[in-house]
């Protein structure tokens, strides 16, 4: 566990910059996962964070409906969840990828965040279970993330919007580039603290290289973890940030913590955005870090963060 109330040195530059409750929030996911279950099986390192998954859920909200399905492929079944309102009929349909290094997570890890999108915004939510590492190698992550999008723009009329968070943001920004010129291709992207193989000689990898919750290392594990043999650097569909075309993207909007050394990886998603001519805004959340979603019912500052971030997807949404 990371360091608690009676060990504040390992607390270090961070024990001032982030809030009592964000702290709080920190040791009780530490207390869940500990740094050290890395060395675990990857069984039973999956088997801890759904049991934590569970305690952190936070119900859906009142009048969401949910529905689970299987989107067939030539060798395998893609498990997706939808979410509608009962009441109200969607303007737009977000498919979302959810978080976990590649490696964890699935369709009920990040349930309640997806029913609090579909009650926050009226649309209708597609979640997508994709294949995980290291017993699926990239490209499966990325094969089943376009695949689901391939999935909805087939059967849905609904205009599409792509998001993500963490290893989920990447697979957004991936399929949003492979798909920006299909007949249904998505009319926006918000991509949460997303993982996009930036230059590790960024200022947030430097400034955030032991970040709580999120370090270097932690980013490398998640990196090799993931990659097949010979895996390239520079495929766009593992690293984003390697595209050499980024025209005709969607609108976008990348959020990031603070203290994460994926920050960066925003600002320059967003750079590259515009200089191809293209609509991009980045906004780093003060005094956060990586996967603060999940600290939304008890920390003020993570509760207004995704607030904003609701916001920003009933935007994209709806607009012309």
């Amino acid at each position: 566990m990371a360091g608690g109330a009676s060990d504040p040195p390992r607390r270090g530059k961070y024990a001032a910059l982030l809030d009592a409750e964000l702290w709080d929030y920190i040791d009780n996911v530490n207390s869940w996962y500990p740094p050290e279950i890395a060395a675990s099986p990857i069984a039973e390192q999956r088997a801890v964070y759904n049991r934590m998954c569970v305690a952190f859920h936070q119900g859906r909200p009142e009048g969401v409906t949910t529905s689970d399905g299987l989107v067939a492929t030539a060798a395998h079944a893609i498990p997706v969840r939808r979410y509608r309102m009962a009441d109200k009929a969607a303007a737009a349909v977000v498919v979302y990828y959810h978080g976990g290094g590649f490696v964890l997570g699935d369709l009920d890890s990040h349930d309640d965040i997806c029913a609090e999108i579909c009650a926050g915004t009226g649309f209708e939510v597609v979640s997508a279970d994709y294949r995980l590492a290291p017993e699926n190698l990239h490209p499966a992550s990325f094969d089943d993330a376009f695949t689901v999008f391939e999935w909805v723009a087939a059967t849905s009329a609904l205009p599409i919007l792509l998001s993500g968070e963490s290893a989920g943001g990447n697979l957004a920004a991936a399929v949003a580039q492979a798909t920006r010129h299909h007949p249904r291709h998505a009319i926006g992207q918000v991509l949460i603290y997303p993982g996009l193989g930036g230059d590790e000689s960024g200022r947030s990898y430097i400034e955030h290289a032991d970040a709580p919750l999120l370090s270097l290392a932690d980013i490398d594990f998640y990196r090799r973890i993931r990659s097949a043999p010979r895996q390239s650097a520079d495929d766009p569909t593992f690293s984003p940030l390697r595209d050499q075309d980024f025209s005709s993207l969607p609108p976008t909007v990348i959020v990031t913590a603070e203290c994460d050394p994926l920050s960066s990886d925003g600002e320059a998603y967003r750079d590259k955005v515009l200089a191809a001519g293209g609509r991009a805004v980045w906004r780093e959340e003060p005094r956060l870090v990586h996967s603060f979603l999940r600290s939304r019912a008890s920390v003020p500052r993570a509760a207004e963060a995704f607030a904003r971030i609701i916001g920003d997807i009933a935007r994209l949404g709806t607009s012309d």
